[in-house]
This record gives structure tokens, C-alpha cells and sequence, in this order.
């Protein structure tokens, strides 16, 4: 039996299932760059950057050196109570870095789920109103908040209820569900009226603190919503005093070919929600809103022993200086820009690819069926099939392709995941794959 299996099989005995989406039998034992390696030493190609956690690559020695420097120097000293030179320089910059030219403030939290959270409590302070918009399709986190506002999978909703009280859903404007010969003006007003319905029928407008948007879907499939469709609901908060939040926890730090996913639309939020990357995959998150809005909670409604501890504020102020310096923003927008086209001319020559969505390193690429209607079980084939060749990518919604390299993936390494990718896609067309044997059900 391998390392991998053995490992697994003993884990098995003491890991409650609920806490890991099933893929594969995979057990990673270091990483570099965009490459992991398995503990049976077999390296593979990491199309995934641990959900986008790892933007600047695995063990990049810049945030490594930071890590280890500060951990020789202070592990942890609550934030909570006392200030430390690391995290006072990150408050500072994170205000800086966020799109907006008026005051703001920051808070620390573990995790994309409590900085979620953390808008809530903030939205509700300020306005002194209750009811939270949020958007089907949406992945905000798992804590109670944020699992609350999230409409992905019915796992996050099954047998856990009663969740958040006041939250209204409305659809997320999915381009790829519009009309035969709709264009982006009409689609954007059917989903405007959609998202308008509850204000008409019965939520009234000034009892709602906040919408809260991703403004490219993560989990729900790597969708990029109209810009006139934005525009039209960040209007609707302006007139109605409603707090706009964006989530930028997976799409944020580079990862859309610009900073912030919401700069691709020229607005600027009042809330912002950051985790994941900020900090190379540290547990780390942070909210950045304007100044007024922040002075609306007082300690301790949102203060955590560990948020912001200086070894994670020495990865972050570390990553932000791997962004910057190695230009892994544009570098994103480059290299996106090869990985469209590649699967813009494998649309074309395999039938079952259907709509590709591309933005930086940063995809969806959708699996069909001759109806053209999702086939999740070809979409399993295909990633598995890429396991089996030494590449990491995993589906999402069943039928999604999630391309996330990390943004300092080499242009060889992206050469050969595209050669293994059309080796796959070849041997799918050819009728040649199979489903793996396996007791788990394989994805969300």
C-alpha cells in the first residue's frame, strides 16, 4: 500500500467526513511554487493554489524568510488586548491597498467565513436596520454568518438550521443562463427586476443593511456578473443608504488579472472582505470599510485571541511584497490571457467544452453533454484522468473546471498542464475514460 493510502486509511479512523470535499486519494507532503508533492514523492502540477489560497506559489522563500523571522522574534501576542509592530504596519497598508478615496479602517479575523461575518455585524451597527441581500450560487464560508448568506450547496443549509434570521437571496446574474440573443444591457435589466422583486413585494428598502456580492462568483462556477448589472444595484444601495459589501476572500489579491475583482468595475465598496491569499494561505483575514461605518461596533463584538497575530501579519505585509514586486497582477492578466485562448480553441474542437469563462488565471470552463446540458460524470473523467497525469484541478457545481494556478505558475509548467489537459480532453473524445472506482462521491 502507498504512503498516500496508508496515511489516508489511518486519518479516516479520526477525520470527521464532513470536514473535506472528496476528490482524491492525495496526501501532500511539501510544495514549490506551483508544484505539490505527494508523500509517496510523486510531484504534480497545481492548477488549484489550495482554493486560491496560494496566489503567490507554495513556500515562496520571500514570505518563508518573513514566517521564520518573525517566529524567532514573537509567535503570538494577542492583538486582542495589546499592539505589535507587524500587524500595526498591515492595518496601515491594507487601507492603502483597497479601492476608495476616503478614510478607512481595518479588522482581523482566522478566516474568509468570520470577516463575512464581521460585515454583517458592521451593516447592521451602522444602519440599525436587519435584513442582509446576498446572491444564489454565492460561497461566503461556514460559520454561522457566513454559511447564512451563502447559496452553493444544500449541504450548507441541510440539518443545520435554524440559520441567521433576515437574510433575503436573490439570483446572481449567471451569464451563462442568458436568453438565445440577449444582450448584455437586456440580461443585466431581467436580473435588475429579478433582484428588485422582494423591495416591490414585501422588503422594504430601509430596513436592509447591506447587499453583499462577489463580483466574480468563486465557488459558483467562476462567473463574472455584468457590468451594468453591478452598476445598477450599487445605485440601488446609494439611494436607498444600504451598505455595498464585496467578498474578495477567492477572488481577490491578483487572482482576476487586477487587485480586487471589483476593480474590474470601477466601483468602489464600503465594506471589503479579504482571506485566503493575504497572507499565503496563513489563517488570516481582514474587512476594510470606510472609517465611519467601522466606529459602529465597540469591543469586543468583533475580537478574536488570535486575528492578526504577528506571524500571519509578517506572511501578509511578506505576499504583498511578492505581488508587487514580481507585477504578479499583470503577470495574472498575461498568462490568463494564453490559458483563454487555449480553452477557446479546445471549445472549438472538442463538443463537449461549452462556455469558457477566463478572467486572469482565473476560470470556469463548463462540461457538457451533447443537449449541452451539464454532464458531471464527464467532468469527473476529466479531472481524475488529470490526477492520474500529475495534475491537480477539481470541479465545481458538478460540471465546472476550476482553473486557479498559482500566479507565479512558469510558462513551461503551464505548457505541460496544457499538453496533460488536451491529452485528457483527446482520450474523453476517443470514449477512453472512465469513472474511478471509489467509495466517495467525488466533488461538492
Amino acid at each position: 500500500m502507498s504512503k498516500n493510502k496508508k496515511i489516508l486509511a489511518a486519518e479516516k479512523k479520526h477525520l470527521a467526513d464532513v470536514s473535506r470535499v472528496k476528490y482524491f486519494d492525495l496526501v501532500i507532503d511539501h510544495g514549490k511554487g506551483a508544484i505539490v508533492t505527494d508523500a509517496d514523492g510523486r510531484d504534480y502540477i497545481d492548477l488549484l493554489a489550495s482554493a486560491s489560497a496560494t496566489n503567490t506559489g507554495h513556500s515562496h522563500p520571500k514570505v518563508v524568510a518573513a514566517i521564520t523571522a518573525q517566529a524567532q522574534k514573537l509567535i503570538q501576542y494577542t492583538p486582542a488586548y495589546f499592539a505589535n509592530t507587524t500587524t500595526a504596519q498591515l492595518a496601515e497598508r491594507l487601507t492603502k491597498l483597497t479601492p476608495g478615496d476616503f478614510e478607512k479602517q481595518v479588522v482581523f479575523g482566522n478566516s474568509g467565513s468570520d470577516a463575512n461575518d464581521a460585515m454583517i455585524k458592521f451593516a447592521r451597527a451602522y444602519t440599525g436596520r436587519s435584513y442582509i441581500v446576498s446572491f444564489t450560487g454565492a460561497y461566503h464560508g461556514s460559520t454561522y454568518g457566513a454559511i447564512s448568506l451563502s447559496g452553493v450547496s444544500l449541504n450548507m443549509t441541510r440539518k443545520i438550521g435554524p440559520l441567521l434570521p433576515d437574510i433575503v437571496k436573490v439570483p446572481y446574474p449567471d451569464q451563462t443562463q442568458r436568453l438565445a440573443g440577449e444582450s448584455d444591457e437586456a440580461f443585466s435589466l431581467r436580473l435588475f427586476a429579478a433582484f428588485k422583486l422582494p423591495f416591490d413585494t414585501y422588503l422594504p428598502a430601509d430596513e436592509v443593511a447591506m447587499v453583499i456580492i462577489e463580483p466574480i462568483q468563486g465557488d459558483g462556477g467562476i462567473v463574472k456578473a455584468p457590468q451594468k448589472y453591478m452598476e445598477l444595484v450599487y445605485e440601488f444601495t446609494r439611494q436607498h443608504h444600504i451598505v455595498f459589501a464585496v467578498d474578495e476572500v477567492n477572488q481577490g489579491l491578483g487572482r482576476t488579472g487586477k487587485m480586487w475583482s471589483i476593480d474590474h468595475f470601477g466601483i468602489a465598496p464600503d465594506l471589503l472582505s479579504m482571506g485566503k491569499s493575504i497572507a499565503s494561505g496563513l489563517p488570516l483575514s481582514a474587512v476594510v470599510g470606510r472609517r465611519d461605518m467601522m466606529a459602529s461596533l465597540a469591543a469586543p463584538a468583533n475580537v478574536y485571541t488570535t486575528a492578526g497575530n504577528p506571524v500571519t501579519a509578517a506572511a501578509a505585509l511578506a505576499t504583498l511584497d511578492v505581488i508587487a514586486d514580481e507585477a504578479l497582477v499583470a503577470r495574472s492578466a498575461e498568462l490568463g490571457q494564453r490559458a483563454q485562448a487555449f480553452f477557446e480553441q479546445a471549445a472549438q474542437k472538442y463538443p463537449f467544452i461549452g462556455d469558457v469563462r477566463m478572467y486572469g488565471l482565473n476560470g470556469g470552463i463548463d462540461i457538457v453533454d451533447a443537449q449541452g446540458q451539464p454532464d458531471v460524470d464527464a467532468t469527473t473523467k476529466i479531472i481524475y484522468r488529470l490526477f492520474e497525469l500529475g495534475v491537480i484541478m477539481i470541479s465545481l457545481r458538478g460540471n465546472v473546471l476550476r482553473f486557479q494556478p498559482p500566479l507565479v505558475i512558469t510558462l513551461d509548467q503551464l505548457a505541460m498542464a496544457f499538453e496533460k489537459i488536451t491529452q485528457t480532453f483527446e482520450a474523453l473524445l476517443a470514449g477512453n475514460l472512465h469513472l474511478p472506482e471509489t467509495d466517495n462521491h467525488i466533488g461538492w
